[in-house]
């Protein structure tokens, strides 16, 4: 890693989400960072102070890239992606937003002569198959189900990506594989598998699950602004959790049912439009993507402060704190 950090001036998409908000407050407190654009389709509340642009704007708007260079901007954090949709979103407009919107960032880039591109991709590119190796290397197959829109999506993004390191090797690109990100305030698809009296499982899957905390993810994307080194990384604690030590954790029955009898159910469940989920999640339930991240440290040199167990624990936890405040503090 260079120890003389030369200043950066930074563009973010997705700036509005749960990471990104977060990546937004790390930045502006940053002496090397000079200037970060904020970029999303929503609209946030101001008062990040001087060094922070919001700039309400889809990731395909063709003006991207003049934006990018009225700006000055040297570094690309691209985190804007469809992960859960919402109701009755046709594929075509998640698969316009997240491989036409990041076709457009790639070009914006090209174009404005930015000189790194940090991508926050997924384990789901991996897919989730019963063939999946117990432990998945960078050097895996991308197969990302095409039953699922965010796995398959990721899957052709990192090709793409693979085509433009190769077209263009002068736009300097760190891609980072997340497993299933936690933190004080998340609340996702994962998350929701804990929360109900039981935790559901898929009869003779394990389903070990890989965390990392909220913390360690604004770390990396940070510390990728002014890394030598390029690559490919995935980003995950050590060790991974079964699912039914999940459920012994927080005290809750841990239920496993026949795969046919989930799909079968799910599937009648989404033709009476009473879930948007349809049979694919089974398999993203049953064959969990299970990310090492032995490049991670000893290659981008970056070791997270917690393993997948101690950040569950600790997402349990402040989960149970907050649930315990008052409504009125805990919303301050």
């Amino acid at each position: 890693m260079n120890t003389e950090k030369e200043p950066r001036h930074v563009l973010i998409t997705g700036a509005a989400g749960y990471i990104g908000r977060q990546l937004v407050r790390r930045l502006k407190d940053d002496p090397a960072v000079e200037l970060v654009v904020a970029t999303d389709v929503r609209a946030v509340a101001h008062g990040d102070g001087d060094k922070v642009l919001w700039d309400i704007r889809d990731i395909r708007d063709t003006a991207l890239a003049k934006v990018m260079q009225s700006h000055r901007i040297d570094s690309v954090v691209h985190l804007a992606s469809v992960v859960t949709p919402p109701p009755g979103m046709p594929r075509e407009e998640m698969y316009s937003i997240d491989v036409g919107g990041t076709q457009n960032v790639l070009d914006a880039c090209v174009r404005a002569g930015v000189r790194r591109l940090i991508v926050s991709s997924s384990g789901a590119a991996y897919g989730y198959y019963p063939d999946n190796p117990e432990w998945l290397e960078e050097t895996a197959p991308l197969r990302g189900n095409e039953s699922f829109a965010y796995s398959h999506h990721k899957r052709l993004i990192e090709e793409m990506l693979a085509r433009y390191r190769e077209k263009h090797p002068e736009l300097l690109q760190i891609v980072f594989r997340f497993c299933t990100i936690l933190g004080a305030q998340v609340n996702n698809q994962i998350s929701n598998l804990f929360e109900g009296r039981f935790v559901l499982g898929v009869r003779g899957s394990a389903a070990p699950f890989v965390f990392i905390w909220d913390e360690d993810v604004i770390e990396v994307l940070r510390q990728a602004l002014w890394r030598e080194r390029t690559g490919i990384y995935n980003v995950a604690g050590d060790g991974a959790v079964p699912l039914p030590e999940i459920a012994r954790r927080i005290g809750k029955p841990y239920v496993a049912l026949p795969r046919w009898l989930l799909v079968a159910g799910l599937a009648i469940l989404r033709t009476l439009r009473l879930t948007q989920y349809g049979p694919e999640q089974v398999d993203f339930l049953a064959y969990r993507p299970v990310l090492a991240n032995r490049r991670l440290k000893e290659e981008f040199g970056y070791h997270p402060r917690y393993t997948s167990a101690e950040a569950f624990s600790r997402y349990w936890t402040e989960r149970a704190r907050q649930k315990s405040e008052p409504r009125g503090r805990r919303a301050l």
